[in-house]
Protein backbone atom coordinates (compact mmCIF):
# COMPACT_ATOMS: atom_id res chain seq x y z
CA UNK A 1 0.00 0.00 0.00
CA UNK A 2 1.26 3.38 -1.23
CA UNK A 3 2.04 6.22 1.91
CA UNK A 4 0.36 8.67 1.93
CA UNK A 5 1.26 11.15 -0.70
CA UNK A 6 3.41 8.76 -2.41
CA UNK A 7 1.83 6.90 -6.30
CA UNK A 8 3.33 3.61 -7.47
CA UNK A 9 3.21 4.42 -11.10
CA UNK A 10 2.84 1.32 -14.09
CA UNK A 11 6.90 0.42 -13.65
CA UNK A 12 7.32 0.29 -10.21
CA UNK A 13 8.39 3.88 -9.32
CA UNK A 14 7.36 5.60 -6.35
CA UNK A 15 6.18 9.41 -6.84
CA UNK A 16 4.65 11.82 -5.02
CA UNK A 17 0.85 12.05 -5.34
CA UNK A 18 -0.02 15.32 -7.72
CA UNK A 19 2.43 13.62 -10.34
CA UNK A 20 -0.74 11.65 -11.47
CA UNK A 21 -3.19 14.90 -11.30
CA UNK A 22 -2.58 16.23 -14.63
CA UNK A 23 -1.31 15.10 -18.11
CA UNK A 24 1.54 17.52 -17.72
CA UNK A 25 2.36 16.81 -14.27
CA UNK A 26 4.94 14.14 -15.08
CA UNK A 27 7.39 15.87 -16.88
CA UNK A 28 7.13 18.94 -14.73
CA UNK A 29 7.37 16.73 -11.35
CA UNK A 30 9.86 14.54 -12.81
CA UNK A 31 12.30 17.07 -14.44
CA UNK A 32 11.91 20.66 -13.07
CA UNK A 33 10.40 20.64 -9.86
CA UNK A 34 13.10 21.19 -7.53
CA UNK A 35 16.27 21.08 -10.18
CA UNK A 36 18.16 24.26 -8.96
CA UNK A 37 18.44 27.02 -11.03
CA UNK A 38 20.55 29.83 -11.50
CA UNK A 39 20.13 31.99 -14.51
CA UNK A 40 18.99 35.33 -14.05
CA UNK A 41 15.80 35.09 -16.93
CA UNK A 42 14.19 31.73 -15.61
CA UNK A 43 14.42 33.11 -12.37
CA UNK A 44 12.32 36.14 -13.22
CA UNK A 45 10.08 33.87 -14.80
CA UNK A 46 9.69 31.58 -12.10
CA UNK A 47 8.87 34.80 -9.57
CA UNK A 48 6.50 36.06 -12.09
CA UNK A 49 4.05 32.56 -12.88
CA UNK A 50 4.46 31.66 -9.42
CA UNK A 51 2.52 35.46 -8.79
CA UNK A 52 0.08 34.76 -11.91
CA UNK A 53 -1.03 31.88 -9.37
CA UNK A 54 -2.01 33.73 -6.62
CA UNK A 55 -5.74 32.76 -6.11
CA UNK A 56 -5.46 29.92 -8.78
CA UNK A 57 -4.48 26.34 -9.44
CA UNK A 58 -0.73 25.85 -10.89
CA UNK A 59 -1.94 23.64 -13.51
CA UNK A 60 -3.93 26.44 -15.43
CA UNK A 61 -0.69 28.36 -15.21
CA UNK A 62 1.56 25.57 -16.78
CA UNK A 63 -0.85 24.84 -19.24
CA UNK A 64 -0.35 28.62 -20.25
CA UNK A 65 3.45 28.67 -19.82
CA UNK A 66 4.46 28.87 -23.36
CA UNK A 67 2.00 31.31 -23.75
CA UNK A 68 3.08 33.53 -21.19
CA UNK A 69 6.77 33.29 -22.88
CA UNK A 70 5.44 34.93 -26.19
CA UNK A 71 3.55 37.61 -24.24
CA UNK A 72 6.34 38.82 -22.32
CA UNK A 73 9.01 37.84 -25.23
CA UNK A 74 10.77 34.93 -23.18
CA UNK A 75 10.06 36.84 -19.69
CA UNK A 76 13.74 38.69 -20.72
CA UNK A 77 13.00 41.42 -18.21
CA UNK A 78 15.14 43.98 -19.37
CA UNK A 79 12.63 43.70 -22.19
CA UNK A 80 9.62 44.13 -19.93
CA UNK A 81 10.67 46.63 -18.41
CA UNK A 82 10.42 48.95 -21.28
CA UNK A 83 6.56 48.06 -21.37
CA UNK A 84 3.93 50.75 -20.98
CA UNK A 85 0.31 51.18 -20.83
CA UNK A 86 -0.34 50.25 -24.38
CA UNK A 87 1.75 46.91 -23.67
CA UNK A 88 -1.05 46.53 -20.92
CA UNK A 89 -3.73 46.72 -23.11
CA UNK A 90 -2.63 43.85 -25.35
CA UNK A 91 -1.77 41.89 -22.79
CA UNK A 92 -4.98 42.01 -21.60
CA UNK A 93 -6.20 41.47 -25.29
CA UNK A 94 -4.38 38.18 -25.11
CA UNK A 95 -6.41 35.16 -24.37
CA UNK A 96 -3.43 32.86 -24.31
CA UNK A 97 -2.91 34.23 -20.56
CA UNK A 98 -4.47 35.45 -17.82
CA UNK A 99 -5.61 38.80 -18.42
CA UNK A 100 -5.37 40.09 -14.45
CA UNK A 101 -4.58 43.59 -15.04
CA UNK A 102 -2.79 43.74 -11.48
CA UNK A 103 -1.39 40.77 -12.15
CA UNK A 104 0.40 42.24 -15.50
CA UNK A 105 1.12 45.74 -14.05
CA UNK A 106 3.38 43.51 -11.50
CA UNK A 107 5.41 41.99 -13.94
CA UNK A 108 6.27 44.86 -15.58
CA UNK A 109 7.14 46.27 -12.27
CA UNK A 110 9.32 43.48 -11.26
CA UNK A 111 11.11 43.46 -14.08
CA UNK A 112 12.17 47.07 -13.14
CA UNK A 113 12.85 46.26 -9.91
CA UNK A 114 15.02 42.78 -11.26
CA UNK A 115 16.88 45.17 -13.44
CA UNK A 116 17.61 47.74 -10.53
CA UNK A 117 18.90 44.52 -8.28
CA UNK A 118 21.00 43.13 -10.97
CA UNK A 119 22.86 46.82 -11.59
CA UNK A 120 23.34 46.99 -7.84
CA UNK A 121 23.96 43.57 -6.81
CA UNK A 122 25.04 41.79 -10.97
CA UNK A 123 22.67 38.89 -10.38
CA UNK A 124 19.68 37.98 -9.31
CA UNK A 125 20.61 34.38 -8.80
CA UNK A 126 22.94 35.46 -6.38
CA UNK A 127 20.82 37.44 -4.56
CA UNK A 128 17.85 35.22 -4.31
CA UNK A 129 20.22 32.08 -3.56
CA UNK A 130 21.31 34.03 -0.97
CA UNK A 131 18.11 33.55 1.13
CA UNK A 132 18.65 29.69 1.04
CA UNK A 133 17.30 28.38 4.23
CA UNK A 134 19.95 26.53 6.37
CA UNK A 135 19.60 22.76 7.14
CA UNK A 136 18.16 23.19 10.55
CA UNK A 137 15.20 25.11 9.33
CA UNK A 138 14.04 22.74 6.77
CA UNK A 139 11.79 19.45 7.94
CA UNK A 140 13.81 16.50 6.87
CA UNK A 141 10.59 15.20 6.07
CA UNK A 142 7.82 17.09 4.51
CA UNK A 143 4.87 17.78 6.48
CA UNK A 144 1.70 16.48 4.53
CA UNK A 145 0.24 19.93 5.69
CA UNK A 146 2.36 21.31 2.77
CA UNK A 147 0.11 20.33 0.39
CA UNK A 148 -3.52 20.81 2.34
CA UNK A 149 -2.48 24.58 3.18
CA UNK A 150 -0.88 27.10 2.24
CA UNK A 151 3.22 26.94 2.81
CA UNK A 152 5.28 29.28 4.41
CA UNK A 153 8.96 29.08 5.98
CA UNK A 154 10.65 31.32 8.12
CA UNK A 155 13.45 31.61 4.92
CA UNK A 156 10.16 32.31 2.53
CA UNK A 157 9.20 35.03 4.74
CA UNK A 158 12.73 37.04 4.98
CA UNK A 159 12.18 36.66 1.07
CA UNK A 160 9.36 38.09 0.77
CA UNK A 161 9.46 41.23 3.04
CA UNK A 162 13.12 42.01 1.79
CA UNK A 163 11.41 41.90 -2.19
CA UNK A 164 8.83 43.78 -1.27
CA UNK A 165 10.99 46.09 0.70
CA UNK A 166 12.82 46.43 -2.84
CA UNK A 167 9.17 47.63 -4.29
CA UNK A 168 8.33 43.70 -5.77
CA UNK A 169 5.15 42.76 -5.66
CA UNK A 170 2.61 39.61 -6.01
CA UNK A 171 6.04 38.58 -3.86
CA UNK A 172 4.38 37.02 -0.74
CA UNK A 173 6.07 34.24 1.90
CA UNK A 174 3.65 31.55 -0.01
CA UNK A 175 4.45 32.13 -3.38
CA UNK A 176 7.85 32.80 -2.31
CA UNK A 177 7.97 29.38 -0.78
CA UNK A 178 6.09 27.80 -4.09
CA UNK A 179 9.49 30.13 -6.11
CA UNK A 180 12.07 28.06 -3.43
CA UNK A 181 10.49 24.65 -4.22
CA UNK A 182 10.41 25.95 -8.14
CA UNK A 183 13.99 26.96 -8.33
CA UNK A 184 15.46 24.03 -6.00
CA UNK A 185 16.16 26.44 -3.34
CA UNK A 186 14.46 23.72 -0.72
CA UNK A 187 13.48 19.42 -1.51
CA UNK A 188 10.17 18.92 -0.94
CA UNK A 189 9.45 15.88 -3.28
CA UNK A 190 8.32 13.87 -0.58
CA UNK A 191 10.48 11.12 1.25
CA UNK A 192 9.87 7.63 -0.76
CA UNK A 193 9.57 9.90 -4.46
CA UNK A 194 12.18 8.75 -6.65
CA UNK A 195 13.20 11.96 -7.36
CA UNK A 196 13.79 13.23 -3.89
CA UNK A 197 17.46 12.11 -3.75
CA UNK A 198 17.86 12.81 -7.27
CA UNK A 199 17.11 16.36 -6.34
CA UNK A 200 19.42 15.96 -3.32
CA UNK A 201 22.56 15.11 -5.44
CA UNK A 202 21.65 18.01 -7.80
CA UNK A 203 21.66 20.12 -4.80
CA UNK A 204 24.89 18.85 -4.15
CA UNK A 205 26.50 19.38 -7.52
CA UNK A 206 25.14 22.66 -7.63
CA UNK A 207 27.41 25.83 -7.55
CA UNK A 208 25.67 28.28 -5.87
CA UNK A 209 25.57 31.84 -8.08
Amino acid sequence: MDQPGLTTDENGQIHCTWRTAAPEYPHYHDCEWGVPVADDVQLYEKICLEGFQAGMAWITILRKREQFRAAFEGFDFRRVAQYGEADIERLMQDPGIVRNRAKIVSTINNARRACELVEETGSLARWLWAFEPADDERPAVVDMAYWTGNPTSAASERLSKALKKRGWTFVGPTTMYALMQAMGMVNDHLEGCCCRPQIEALRRQFKRP
